[in-house]
């Protein structure tokens, strides 16, 4: 069992020194340091936060929230720096994606693929 763990620390500091991470890291700390970009951000995952949660509970989400969501998505993609942060974060997202299938096959082998 060490062995898997000294693995996935291992792991861990590659993720740490890569150039995702860099990237993901440097535009995180510019938006940080733009008081409206990082303003822009809070508060568009504030909202989304707060729809995420809705939906977890069950409760219908409006057709006037769904457009003021869509409304502040399209705003904050206009934003460079944000925009970028949200490629990293995606870019990011799919490694850790690919990552996890990757160590979940031998578990694949015993119990199927849950998505076929």
């Amino acid at each position: 069992m060490s062995t898997i763990i000294e693995k996935a620390q291992e792991l861990k500091q590659t993720l740490a020194n890569s150039e995702e991470f860099a990237t993901l890291r440097s535009l995180h700390g510019q938006i940080n340091a733009d008081e409206v970009a990082k303003r822009m951000l809070d508060n568009f995952r504030k909202l989304q936060l707060e729809l995420q949660q809705k939906q977890m509970q069950g409760v219908q989400i409006t057709q006037e929230e769904a457009e003021q969501a869509q409304k502040q998505f399209e705003l904050v993609q206009q934003h460079e720096l944000i925009s970028k942060l949200m490629e990293a974060e995606q870019n990011l997202s799919t490694i850790i994606g690919d990552v996890n299938k990757i160590i979940t096959e031998p578990l694949e082998e015993i119990y199927g693929n849950p998505e076929q």
